[in-house]
Parts: C-alpha cells; sequence; structure tokens
C-alpha cells in the first residue's frame, strides 16, 4: 500500500515517518511463539461476540469516501504542524497495520491469527485514509518503504498489551474529544478529515476492547510484579502525549482547543474506561502529577533546542537536561495510584 506524491516532498515526508525519536511511534516485533498459545477459554462468551461485530466490518464503507479538500485553504502557519500530526497519525495507524499482520502470519491460534487479521485490515484502511489526505496537500509517505527500512523494537506480548490497549482507549479518546468539540463548534473544523473521527474512534474502542479481553483471559497478567509494568506505561503514555501536544500550539490553536485541558479530558476518558481491566489508575488530577507533566515538556523544549544547536557543549547539555527529565519521570512513577482492585467479573464489561 504506498501512496506517491511529488519525489522531493515524498522523500522528506517518508524520512520524517522513519525516523525514531523520542516522542515519535514506532514500529514493533514480539513473541509470536508465545502469542499463539493465549487461550481466551475465560472470556470465550464476549470474545464470540467481539468477533462477530469485527466480521460484520461495519466501518467498511466509511473510509472509500474520497476527501475534497483545496490546499490553498490551510493557513501557512498551520501547515508545518498539522503535517506533523498526519505524519505522526499515519505512522502510529501503520504501526498497527505490520504488527497485527506479522502476528496473524506468525500464529496458527485461529483465535488470535482471526482477530489480528481484521484488526490490520481496520489499520491499513486509516493509514491509507490519512495517506489520502496527505497526498492533497502535495506529500505522503511512502508505506511500503516504511515497512522495510523503519527500524523496529522488541517488546514481549505484555508490554504489547498494556502499550497497544492503551494506544488504542487513547486514540478513542482523543478522537471522540476533538469530534464532540467540532461538532458544538464547526467554524473550528479546518479540514474535511475531522468528519471521519466518529467512525474512525469507533474501531480504536473496538481494537481496545480486543486487547483488553486478552490479558483478562490471563489474570496473571494484571497481577503482582505485572502492576509496576502497567504504572510504567500508564506514566509514559500519558507523558509522552502531553508533551507531543503541547509542541503543536498552532494546531491546537486553528481547532479551537487549549491543548492542556484536551489533554486532561482525554486522560479522564481513558482512566474511565481503564478500569475495565487495569488494577490501578493514575490520580491526573494530583497537581504534582500535572506539574511533573508540565517539566516534562520545559525539558524535552530545552534539549531540542540543544539539540538543533550542536556542538560538544549542547551535547553536553542535553545529556544533563536529559537525566533531568529520567528524574521527573522517575518521580511521577512512584507518585501514589488509585486503586481498582476488583473481582475479575465485577469489572465494566465490553461494551458492544
Amino acid at each position: 500500500m504506498t501512496e506517491t506524491a511529488n519525489t522531493s516532498s515524498l522523500n522528506a515526508t517518508t524520512e520524517q515517518a522513519r525516523q525514531n525519536t523520542l516522542l515519535a511511534p514506532r514500529f514493533y516485533r514480539t513473541d509470536y511463539a508465545a502469542m499463539d498459545r493465549v487461550d481466551v477459554a475465560l472470556v470465550r462468551e464476549h470474545w464470540d461476540v467481539m468477533m462477530a461485530e469485527f466480521e460484520r466490518d461495519e466501518n467498511r464503507e466509511h473510509f472509500r469516501k474520497e476527501i475534497s479538500f483545496d490546499p490553498a485553504d490551510l493557513p501557512e502557519e498551520l501547515r508545518e504542524e498539522f503535517l506533523d500530526f498526519l505524519v505522526s497519525s499515519v505512522t502510529a495507524e501503520y504501526s498497527g497495520c505490520v504488527l497485527y499482520k506479522e502476528i496473524e502470519k506468525n500464529c496458527s491460534n485461529p483465535d488470535i491469527s482471526g482477530l489480528m487479521g481484521m484488526m490490520a485490515r481496520d489499520e491499513s484502511r486509516h493509514a491509507g485514509f490519512i495517506n489520502r489526505s496527505l497526498k492533497q496537500l502535495g506529500v505522503a509517505v511512502d508505506l511500503g518503504f516504511l515497512k522495510r527500512e523503519k527500524a523496529y523494537t522488541y517488546f514481549s506480548p505484555k508490554f504489547i498489551y498494556y502499550a497497544t490497549y492503551l494506544s488504542e482507549k487513547i486514540g478513542y479518546a482523543r478522537y471522540i474529544t476533538i469530534f464532540r468539540h467540532l461538532e458544538r463548534n464547526p467554524q473550528f473544523r479546518f479540514h474535511p478529515i475531522f468528519n471521519w473521527f466518529q467512525e474512525w474512534c469507533n474501531d480504536e474502542f473496538r481494537h481496545g476492547e480486543a486487547f483488553a479481553l486478552i490479558m483478562r483471559a490471563d489474570p496473571a497478567l494484571l497481577r503482582g510484579r505485572n502492576k509496576l509494568w502497567i504504572r510504567f506505561f500508564l506514566v509514559a503514555v500519558y507523558a509522552t502525549m502531553y508533551v507531543r501536544d503541547h509542541a503543536r500550539p498552532q494546531l491546537y490553536k486553528a481547532l479551537g482547543m487549549d491543548p492542556t485541558q484536551f489533554d486532561f479530558r482525554v486522560f479522564d476518558i481513558t482512566t474511565a474506561i481503564t478500569r475495565q481491566v487495569f488494577p490501578l489508575l493514575l490520580d491526573t488530577d494530583n497537581p504534582v502529577f500535572r506539574q511533573g507533566l508540565e517539566k516534562l515538556r520545559v525539558l524535552s523544549v530545552a534539549i531540542e533546542a540543544a539539540r538543533q544547536r550542536g556542538g560538544v557543549l549542547n551535547g553536553i547539555r542535553r545529556a544533563a537536561l536529559s537525566v533531568q527529565a529520567a528524574t521527573v519521570f522517575a518521580r511521577l512513577y512512584v507518585m501514589p495510584t488509585i486503586s481498582n482492585e476488583l473481582p475479575a467479573d465485577s469489572r465494566m464489561a465490553p461494551a458492544w
């Protein structure tokens, strides 16, 4: 699935997607043999209902609609940040497609291979759709090149579950929050791609439910030392989102949104959803937590400024700032969390 545009723009955009910076979406590999052994017997009833919904594929026509958009309508001061948003989005969607397709290809377990094939179908659809909107702006990401050349990170299956569950649920929360805001304030809908966010977020929600069921099928994933990993991924994903969103002030200004208010609204929605499966929640209303995220943002800006200036002294400065950022992250990690230790059968059932 490769989109093309003029050569210079294509190369620059694809190179941006290929980079493995701290905030950029990554491509992943995992232990396929371990995933092949996943047993969903404990959640079979919910699993079969979920798979029936995947098979109905009610969104199959949604992403075939063409976007009608005049690139001249996009304000020049918004172009860089909006393109960054789209390139990051297409990279994240295609990352999911590649991972799910590889799991499907390497697993003979019919439950897992069947699920992954359908999720790969959805993510491919999303990535292609974003790429068409990029093409209308005169750029595009060469997805075939990206699959071949982008570096892959190995994650064990449980890390895939925690991180991808959060990613899909946060994706849902972000899309539905933006969609509802623009429903109330249509004057800020500066690009037609936002009209697709409601159905789009339904796919994200369903994908998250799939990983919730996989985790609920193996209760050990939610107990003991694994709670430390869940806490780590919660802090890492929330912090990354906060820093990334605040690096796009013109985008949120054009949407008529405050990025801080937006992020904490998304955190609230995600926290409410993750009660269905995670044994702990972050206290995102705690002023200390909010101050920590802001410190990470300030340090991220300073680290990037030092990187752009270059030279030995700025290299030393970057290293010192990175140590400070790691210390702030560690303090966020050890903050008290909210217990969500509930009997398995009393957790919120999937919302089909």
